[in-house]
């Protein structure tokens, strides 16, 4: 007979069981990415990255062919990871890419996160190739997207099927706060979240100049 104890289900992330992958977020792949408004991915990715970087994730970026088409990284990504340099790739498959796989190895954690465009081929090729190596995947659907509805669906179906564990930004930091009692870290998920949370922030917001109130009081 099943018991219920305080105790966190096993598939949660935490900051430090995981690595971050943000693949190929560049002006290019964006202007040809339809499945989600550019305003709102720009947010939901700079939601990520601060919530990484704030976390003390371990987290990769990777760029590909930045010079000669794609273009830089977005700069709401770069802000959160100064001096940390973009791996610029020609394979579309992140993980065919000799220098991530030794960064994951030297890493050495078993999880790995993945966002950046486009689903059906620039997440698709790295979740799967995981996948089949052992790891577990997540993916951060709506930091992500593609050239269509259908292809950013029809990629997401795919992952699943396979094993992979789809969410969203916000869930994303949500999941590294997990308790309002973990002081440290409440003034960051919650700056993050009036920045880049959309209605959530601005009820954060509202909550504290009206109430003087605070998640978890």
């Amino acid at each position: 007979m099943a018991k219920a104890t305080p105790v966190p289900g096993k598939t949660l992330l935490s900051p430090g069981d995981h690595t971050l992958i943000l693949i190929d977020h560049q002006s290019q792949m964006a202007f040809a990415t339809k499945s989600i408004d550019p305003v709102l991915l720009r947010n939901n990715a700079a939601l990520v990255a601060k919530s990484a970087a704030g976390f003390g994730v371990s987290t990769i970026l990777t760029t590909v062919a930045e010079k000669s088409f794609s273009g830089p990284i977005f700069h709401e990504i770069s802000e959160a990871f100064p001096g940390v340099a973009a791996i610029d790739r020609t394979s579309m498959n992140t993980w065919e890419d000799t220098r991530i796989a030794e960064r994951v190895n030297a890493i050495g954690k078993s999880r790995i996160v993945l966002a950046g465009l486009w689903t059906s081929v620039c997440i698709v090729g790295p979740a799967l190739s995981a996948l089949d190596q052992g790891f577990e995947v997540y993916v951060i659907a709506d930091a992500s997207g593609d050239v269509s509805d259908e292809a950013h669906e029809r990629a997401m179906q795919r992952m699943v099927q396979a094993g992979a564990r789809p969410m969203t930004s916000l869930q994303y930091l949500l999941e590294l706060q997990r308790d309002w009692a973990r002081t440290d870290t409440y003034e960051l998920t919650t700056g993050i979240a009036k920045v880049n949370g959309g209605g959530y922030g601005l009820g954060v917001t509202y909550a504290k100049a009206m109430f003087g109130a605070a998640e978890g009081h």
